[in-house]
């Protein structure tokens, strides 16, 4: 099953790259389409939205296929976002075309997630999910800072043309590796949405919903943050989140053997560790070198809550998994969402672009307060 969920996580790595290059290339978006970065920082708050309310129609359009088809069929879509990104003459229809690009993210990530557990013995599925969520990771690590770079180059909607590229080799190793038969979870649609009134299952979202906008809160003006605080250019913005990269690669194989060992504690420590980082990022973000550490320590902290979160929404969703575990994507971009308008209203308020990671914190310790309260009600 290893071609498996390296196909996964192929099509992940698409997928992440279209999400987050955009954070790199904030500025020169803002100038090219004539508006400013909070505006432009709308952009991400679409994308999230879309996630959010339009993923669980699509998983709900799609549960007659089965599960390969609908894989496939999300690709397809994927590719076709991004090329009308590329083409898209103006802002409106920017964001339009994000918001066509994003109906395909959350449903693929919460089929693919049930799909990666489907595949593993019961003690490995967070590993597995980690697995498929690594492409994301190296999204950050390869294909933000070099689609960056591109976009700095030749203009951002190469960037955007490069992805469509992306979203071809991951439809090609889909085909290829995929099992042509994937176990099926029968149930109608009115018991699956039953499931999701459990208070765990809620719980578990609101978990995925304060962690995503911890991280975006910030990640979302990573750039501006750090040319306005420490000066740092275009390259060493592009060398800046080449590491944040490593770092959520790191995270993400910790938080698969996290979520395998001790899934609820490493939660609530995690929370707790990343609200230290993020105070300890407002003096940092003064020098370019001590916030370069710190932004990749938060990258590792960030990403190492998505699996066991993802894997605590299938737990406590058994019976409608895939369901649950496409409305858990859509509370992510939820977090998204909400993270990027939080962190553009503290801007346009007069916020210095170096506090904006208390917001951040102060998230991050939500997380661990929920944490506490759902593994007190687990035991």
């Amino acid at each position: 099953m290893a071609l498996a969920l390296l196909a996964l996580s192929a099509a992940s790595f698409g997928i992440g790259t279209t999400e987050f290059v955009i954070m790199g290339l904030l500025p020169e978006m803002a100038s090219d389409l004539g508006v400013g970065i909070p505006t432009a920082g709308l952009l991400v708050s679409g994308y999230a939205l879309s996630v959010t309310f339009g993923s669980p129609v699509v998983a709900i359009l799609l549960a007659r296929l089965d599960r390969r088809r609908a894989l496939l069929v999300l690709v397809g879509l994927f590719i076709l976002g991004n090329a009308l990104c590329a083409l898209a003459p103006d802002y409106r229809l920017l964001m339009l075309a994000r918001i066509v690009t994003a109906l395909c993210h959350g449903a693929f990530f919460g089929l693919g997630s049930v799909v990666a557990a489907d595949l593993v013995p019961p003690h490995r599925k967070a590993s597995a999910i980690a697995i498929m969520f690594t492409g994301l990771t190296l999204a950050n690590v390869l294909g933000v800072p070099f689609g960056t770079a591109l976009g700095h180059a030749l203009g951002w909607r190469a960037t955007f043309w490069a992805v469509v590229g992306i979203g071809f080799v991951a439809a090609a190793a889909l085909v290829a590796w995929l099992p042509r038969r994937l176990p099926h979870e029968a149930g109608s649609l009115l018991s699956e949405m039953r499931v999701l009134r459990r208070t765990q299952v809620v719980l578990a979202m609101l978990l995925s919903v304060l962690a995503s906008a911890s991280l975006f809160s910030v990640f979302t003006y990573v750039a501006p943050l750090l040319a306005a605080t420490a000066g740092a250019g275009p390259s060493a913005i592009t060398g800046v989140l080449l590491l944040f990269g490593v770092g959520l690669t790191l995270g993400n194989v910790l938080g698969g053997r996290l979520g395998d060992w001790r899934l609820m504690p490493s939660v609530i420590g995690l929370g707790f560790a990343l609200a230290l980082v993020l105070l300890a990022l407002v003096p940092a973000s003064a020098a370019l070198v001590p916030a370069t550490a710190l932004i990749g320590l938060w990258g590792v902290l960030a990403f190492a809550l998505v699996a066991p979160l993802q894997i605590r929404v299938l737990t406590a969703a058994d019976g409608a998994r895939n369901l649950a575990s496409t409305v858990n994507q859509g509370a992510f971009n939820l977090g998204n969402a909400l993270g990027a308008w939080l962190g553009g209203l503290a801007i346009t308020v007069g916020v210095p672009y170096g506090h904006l990671p208390v917001i951040g914190a102060v998230l991050a310790l939500a997380v661990a307060g929920v944490g506490v309260m759902a593994h007190r009600l687990d035991r």
